[in-house]
């Protein structure tokens, strides 16, 4: 089994940055895809961003393109997102994923079997 924990939300302000951290405990998901979701509100779980092993792929939704960053220290097993210039509607819960068999970067739910608790990100206008 694996747990993943998610830590680093908060409320902030629309423009600043915040960075998500997300480590994991159990069996190792070093050989596995990570990935980051988000859940506002009334809507549906969307993909964020996803990465690889060694990541050298990374995948982004069109909507945090040029804002977020997505990276992972293998060694710690634990997953980053840097989110900067963030705007309301980045308001969320952010949940942290991970994958016992995917090695590509994977913007589908579906790829992912271990999942964290949710970190709430707030941005206020």
């Amino acid at each position: 089994q694996v747990q993943l924990v998610e830590s680093g939300g908060g409320l902030v302000q629309a423009g600043d940055s915040l960075r998500l951290s997300c480590a994991a405990s159990g069996r190792t998901l070093s050989r596995s895809a990570m990935a980051w979701f988000r859940q506002a509100p009334g809507k549906e779980r969307e993909f964020v961003a996803a990465i690889t092993l060694s990541g050298s792929s990374r995948n982004f939704a069109d909507s945090v393109k040029g804002r977020f960053t997505i990276s992972r220290d293998s060694a710690k097993d634990t997953l980053y997102l840097q989110m900067n210039s963030l705007k309301p509607e980045d308001t969320a819960v952010y949940y942290c994923a991970g994958s016992s068999f995917l090695y590509y970067a994977s913007e589908y739910a579906s790829g992912y079997d271990y999942w964290g608790q949710g970190t709430q990100v707030t941005v206020s206008s």
